[in-house]
């Protein structure tokens, strides 16, 4: 079953640490996003592959907005 990953506030895509196909396990970190001058890691809350990685350095999300899915 594939899990979403979304972005929980407003932020800034500071950097992209996995790819898709990347296998990741709990807790590791797909993307570094930035807001108020703050870093907030987006953690995989669960193992499996990146299927989709949906956002690219310098984007902006809004909360919400897909950011990743793990199967």
């Amino acid at each position: 079953m594939a899990e979403e990953i979304r972005a929980e506030m407003v932020a800034n895509v500071w950097k992209v640490v996995a790819s898709a196909g990347d296998t990741v396990a709990e807790g590791d970190t797909l993307v570094i996003l930035e807001s108020m001058k703050m870093e907030i890691p987006v953690l995989a809350e669960g193992g499996g592959t990146v299927r989709q990685l949906a956002v690219n350095e310098g984007d902006v999300v809004q909360e919400g907005d897909l950011i990743a899915v793990i199967e």
